[in-house]
């Protein structure tokens, strides 16, 4: 149902749809509706816990609960992956607002991630731990603040 209403919203826009437009909902939809991004998850919820949360909705092809890199904690979110979207739906519809292991959870689709363009380690141009901008970006010009 959210590929027709992704399709219908590109062709609306130009009459038609861009190729690449089409190509590229059709490559999002048949990748991302069988993950599902789960929040909320108590920091006891490890990989093999949360898998057998949603193991009734289908075969999963990964559960992973992502961690801090430094202390291994819980950072509270995860994913789970299912071998087909008809699995990935139900357990979405389903277990979006139940309860685990203490803490109600939110189900969704997850979305890909965007490209990074500064290679994954940031300190970029702006503004934060190791650029050359400094970090104040305000529109103080200095001057009388008329105290």
């Amino acid at each position: 149902m959210a590929f027709c209403g992704k399709l219908g919203m590109l062709v609306r826009q130009n009459g038609q749809a861009p190729k690449a437009s089409l190509i590229n909902a059709v490559r999002f939809m048949s990748q991302s509706q069988t993950k599902l991004f789960v929040g909320g998850l108590s920091w006891g919820t490890d990989d093999s816990s949360l898998k057998e949360a949603f193991s009734n909705f289908g075969d999963i092809t990964e559960a992973k609960v992502i961690t801090e890199r430094e202390s291994g904690r819980s950072r509270g979110f995860g994913f789970v992956t299912y071998d087909s979207n008809e699995s990935a739906s139900s357990a979405q519809s389903a277990m979006d607002g139940q309860e685990l292991n203490g803490r109600n959870i939110r189900v969704s689709f997850a979305n890909d991630r965007p490209p990074r363009s500064d290679g994954g380690y940031g300190g970029g141009n702006d503004g934060s731990y190791g650029s050359n901008r400094g970090g104040y970006r305000g529109n103080y010009r200095g001057g009388d603040d008329g105290f």
